[in-house]
């Protein structure tokens, strides 16, 4: 991050986010081909929230365009199966429903892709349906292969950042399905962004701005399974689907990377044999529409069990404790989250004002010294923002603080006191 776009967002409270009008009735996406500097991409794609494709040229140098692929573009059977052979792998069953996804069962690699091959033979029909290899950790597994690099436009990766300091999870995923394999309308975990690149096939988007999937309730609130489903159009299950924009139709080609703003609610198709890579990420940029996310979450759960709110005197940690399992996180893993972004970034700038960069978290250093101290002290800045909002929540104010690793109130303290010293000291971030 450049200096000029530090200022300009800076002191940002809470970050505007023009309307998503212009996408309402439009097809197209802006398109990436030429150089393009980080800083730009940061104040018209991430600020914004809006999408982008980004052309095959970013993936040229990938090791798995290359390794993974045949001549003719097509997914390499049998280089994959010398790679991974008996690898156990997530595989859901398109043709099934259970609630709003697809039912997944683990098999060895080597089954999938003989299951895909006979698929293909029988002219992309099988008596098993139509399987698709989905949120395969690949790089977790293997993390030596090193087939591919994240793009520098989405290496200011919180979520991958806090699971990697933990080592026990990412959201890093490797797909592959064959043509007519699918997903179901949905929007991406903790209300993330996602960039999905490509490897070798086409994929066809089907994206919706924020706002718009409340159009497409049905009669109990719930979101549809297949938005291009007939059953939209009866007003007695779902009524306000004619007030929904139509979705931004979008067809991403072989080595192409697509990147899915927070929010945006979306279903997608392989129109082809398709492999991709995934990851879901947030930073600065989007960790308010994250907070949003999970007090929704929250008030979901209590909504849930209201009638035993009087006959429990600790119904307020049994929300907690359903959040998690429904979510994956809750209000004191958010706050631990928030304190491990934090101080990675108060070791950046005390390093830059020490010009001793070895306190850098050894995994984060490439990646911390490329983005610079402009980011750290971004990103410290909308941290700050969200604790100041978790110590107003008075569901947050419930909590047993003393099971936090670090008071937030301390922790705010922190912030404050480095980023004052580092500007003071050493100019960084005059503004």
């Amino acid at each position: 991050m450049d200096s000029d776009a530090y200022r300009n967002c800076c002191s940002l409270v809470k970050i505007p986010r023009p309307s998503y009008e212009q996408f309402w009735s439009s097809h197209f996406v802006d398109y990436i081909d030429k150089d393009l500097s980080y800083s730009k991409f940061f104040k018209k794609y991430l600020l914004p929230n809006h999408p982008c494709m980004f052309s095959r040229r970013f993936t040229e140098d990938w090791k798995c365009r290359k390794q993974w692929v045949s001549e003719e573009g097509k997914p390499n059977f049998q280089k994959l199966l010398q790679e991974f052979d008996e690898t156990p792998v997530p595989v859901a069953n398109c043709n099934a429903k259970e609630y709003n996804a697809n039912p997944k069962q683990v098999m060895p690699f080597k089954e999938f892709i003989h299951y895909w091959k006979e698929y293909i033979k029988n002219g992309h029909s099988s008596p098993k349906g139509c399987l698709y290899l989905k949120d395969w950790h690949m790089a977790r597994d293997y993390p030596e292969h090193n087939v591919y690099s994240t793009p520098v436009f989405f290496s200011s990766d919180w979520l991958n950042e806090y699971w990697d300091t933990l080592e026990v999870d990412d959201y890093r995923f490797v797909y592959m399905g064959p043509k007519g394999s699918w997903t179901p309308f949905h929007a991406d975990v903790f209300r993330s962004y996602s960039w999905s690149a490509n490897i070798c096939g086409r994929k066809k988007w089907l994206l919706y701005p924020p706002g718009q999937e409340e159009f497409l309730r049905d009669t109990h609130g719930n979101l549809p399974y297949d938005v291009t489903s007939a059953e939209l159009r009866d007003r007695s299950l779902f009524p306000r689907s004619e007030e929904a924009c139509q979705p931004l139709e979008i067809i991403q080609e072989a080595g192409e990377i697509i990147f899915v703003p927070s929010g945006w609610h979306h279903q997608v198709y392989n129109l082809e044999d398709t492999i991709s890579i995934n990851h879901n990420w947030l930073n600065g940029c989007n960790v308010d529409i994250m907070w949003q996310f999970l007090q929704s979450e929250l008030s979901s759960v209590q909504k849930e069990i209201d009638e035993w709110r009087n006959t429990m005197d600790s119904w307020h940690q049994h929300c907690q404790v359903i959040m998690k399992a429904c979510s994956g996180i809750n209000y004191a893993e958010f706050a631990s989250f928030l304190n491990i972004l934090a101080e990675h970034r108060m070791s950046v700038l005390n390093a830059c004002s020490s010009g001793n960069s070895s306190d850098y978290p050894r995994h984060l250093s490439e990646t911390l010294t490329t983005l610079g101290p402009y980011h750290a002290a971004f990103d410290l800045k909308r941290v700050a923002h969200i604790i100041e909002c978790l110590l107003c929540n008075e569901d947050f104010k419930r909590l047993d603080h003393s099971t936090l690793t670090l008071q937030p109130e301390t922790m705010l303290q922190q912030i404050r006191d480095t980023i004052q010293s580092t500007r003071g000291q050493h100019l960084l971030y005059q503004e």
